[in-house]
């Protein structure tokens, strides 16, 4: 008798998967985590991000700051 599943379950592929998310590094910072970082609102956060202080790309409606851009506008001269 069948599940009426018709993808077959292989649960150490999800765990090998998960494993490879946590080890591979961050590349984009979200408008929330940066707001949270640099301890203003989010709406702040978002004119900052406008205003081309750093590089950043929508994904959807979604905004991703680049890692590298943000890192080293924090960095002091």
């Amino acid at each position: 008798m069948s599940s009426g599943c018709l993808v077959p379950f292989f649960p150490e592929r999800k765990i090998m998967a998960s494993e490879h998310n946590r080890t591979e590094e961050k590349k984009t910072y979200t408008v929330g985590e940066i707001a949270e970082m640099l301890g203003i609102s989010d709406k702040v956060a978002y004119t900052l991000v406008k205003s081309g202080q750093f590089k950043y790309v929508r994904v959807g409606r979604a905004i991703r700051v680049s890692k590298s851009s943000f890192d080293s506008w924090l960095e002091p001269n």
